[in-house]
């Protein structure tokens, strides 16, 4: 009995215990904004404190420059920094430290336009110069205006507002011209903080459109080192898309640029670089047809299909669109056609990925099924094919669901090759086609 009674009490007493309380945070440590632990506290002159990243992002987001609790003008540079109240919020962490309560940082001081534009200064000098030091002093300052604009969204838009698209732009023009390896030292270091100004102005890209500075990006994205050919992709993504990939504002550059984006397709270094590479040559393909015939030739045209076959919808969007304007070719054309996974996959991907990914594959098939004249002809063969994975049944979705009109018109013209061959299609019934002579 006496055991009985001891473990009875041990049970009373467990089920006693203090159960521990959740950690409130004091209303006034939490940002009006977000509700969450100020980390840079600021203050706005209406006396309204507000946690930095959250009073900013306010700011940015195209609303009237108003404070959101008193509604009174404000700008970005009325905001200023609570320091005391940073000490306490600090002090309340280190406090709660054994409640699993982390300090939270002294911010670093911010960038001011000063101090960028002589970095800046720092910058052209160097990379102008021709003495040995040079390449060194332009590495330096190049390094410090990187490790800045990385600190902060604030310091990078900093940068950004003073023209630094443009300074390095012209430093890597520069640098290039004065010879030495074009894919390695100072040239990736320049490119690596010129990537961190994106998206650059008009401007910035053509400097960089140069062809010099072509020369140097296509060696780097070839030969450089893995973020070097990331970068390279990326900054010539952005002067491919600021012309529109115009091949008369390439200086005759498109072939060499339209090969580096394959290689870096077809043996991927990560996804970022990839998607890059895949606007990129979207861009070539679509405007010059010679080009999207070039890039048929390359053998990317089986790559892009079989990538289709399990991408995300982002990678998915963008091997579509470049896909559908290398078909813009007969030779492209003709490398799809001949490939066996080409029409069921581009079937498939209609509404299984997005509205753009539909249009994209109506698009490409329209290409593919155009000039199906004679019986035996690839052409034919493709609309055959996409009778038996049922994309007759898809397009007559679409057209109930609506679509763009250029979509619309290529549908209704992609029905009428259909029902030219539906006695080939094993695999639709007849009753799908009822209806259909007022299309043709």
């Amino acid at each position: 009995m006496a055991l009985l009674a001891r473990r009875a009490r041990r049970a009373a007493t467990k089920t006693a215990a203090p159960v521990a309380v959740e950690l409130s945070i004091p209303g006034h440590f939490r940002c009006p904004i977000s509700l969450d632990l100020m980390r840079d506290p600021v203050t706005a002159p209406t006396g309204i404190t507000y946690d930095r990243e959250s009073i900013e992002a306010w700011l940015d987001t195209g609303r009237a420059a108003v404070c959101p609790v008193t509604h009174a003008p404000l700008r970005r540079d009325d905001l200023v920094p609570n320091h005391a109240i940073r000490r306490v919020i600090q002090d309340w962490c280190v406090a709660n430290r054994s409640r699993g309560v982390e300090r939270i940082p002294t911010p670093k001081i911010p960038v001011t336009p000063v101090q960028a534009s002589e970095l800046l200064f720092e910058v052209a000098e160097s990379a102008r110069a021709a003495d040995r030091g040079a390449p060194a002093r332009c590495a330096a300052a190049v390094a410090s205006v990187r490790a800045l604009a990385r600190e902060s969204e604030r310091n990078r838009r900093c940068f950004a507002s003073i023209g630094t698209g443009r300074v390095l732009a012209a430093a890597l023009e520069s640098l290039a011209a004065g010879g030495g390896d074009p894919a390695g030292g100072v040239l990736e270091d320049v490119l690596a903080a010129l990537v961190r100004m994106a998206p650059l102005d008009q401007e910035a890209a053509r400097i960089l459109g140069s062809p010099r500075s072509l020369d140097s990006l296509v060696a780097i994205a070839e030969n450089g080192s893995l973020a070097g050919r990331l970068n390279a992709v990326l900054a010539i993504k952005e002067v491919v898309s600021s012309c529109h990939g115009a091949c008369t504002d390439l200086g005759g550059k498109a072939d060499d640029i339209a090969d580096a984006l394959v290689k870096v397709i077809k043996a991927p270094i990560c996804p970022q670089a990839t998607k890059a590479a895949m606007v990129a040559a979207y861009h070539l393909a679509r405007s010059d047809e010679r080009v999207a015939s070039r890039v048929a030739r390359t053998g990317l045209v089986p790559v892009l299909v079989e990538s289709l076959v399990d991408a995300d919808k982002s990678v998915a969007e963008k091997a579509l669109a470049l896909l559908d304007a290398v078909l813009t070719s007969e030779e492209g054309r003709e490398r799809a056609r001949m490939h066996a996974l080409t029409v069921a996959v581009l079937v498939k991907k209609m509404f299984r990925v997005s509205d753009l990914a539909t249009e994209l594959a109506v698009s490409a098939m329209w290409r593919l099924g155009k000039n199906a004249s004679d019986d035996e002809g690839a052409a034919t063969k493709c609309l055959v094919e996409a009778l038996r994975v049922g994309a007759f049944q898809k397009l007559l979705l679409l057209l109930q669901v609506g679509c763009r009109d250029a979509t619309k018109e290529k549908t209704t013209e992609l029905l009428r090759m259909l029902n030219k061959h539906k006695g080939a299609g094993e695999c639709v019934d007849a009753m799908d086609f009822r209806g259909l002579n007022k299309l043709s």
